[in-house]
């Protein structure tokens, strides 16, 4: 009989020994004290925004001045430069259409914007 080729691998992998049961809980109760166990990430926090829920006068103001300049007139950008909250400068910007300060350019159920009169 001729002798097996070395390159084949088939039957010849070593057998893994098995170890006891003392083994295995002595392995475990000398590996497992090293390891903290992981905790929860921190979530990051936002800020509370508090924003305005009624225009005072000085607010009210700056919006039939400011508002009707800006070239490109959302809830967010009014939001975001008046502090008011975001009801609230949906209701201005239907006030200040009404009164054709500005002119509705996309109306679409996720959000409304508006431009100047002038140039709209």
């Amino acid at each position: 009989r001729a002798p097996e080729c070395s390159d084949n691998t088939r039957g010849t992998m070593a057998v893994k020994q098995q170890k006891s049961k003392e083994a295995k809980a002595k392995a475990a109760m000398a590996g497992g004290g090293k390891n903290k166990k992981k905790k929860w990430a921190k979530g990051k926090v936002r800020e509370k925004a508090f924003n305005m829920v009624l225009f005072d006068k000085p607010a009210y103001e700056k919006l039939l001045a400011d508002v009707p300049k800006m070239k490109l007139i959302t809830v967010a950008t009014v939001v975001e430069r008046l502090k008011v909250n975001g009801s609230l400068a949906r209701a201005a910007m239907a006030e200040l259409t009404e009164q054709g300060l500005i002119k509705c350019v996309v109306s679409h159920r996720k959000g409304l914007i508006y431009a100047r009169a002038s140039h709209a």
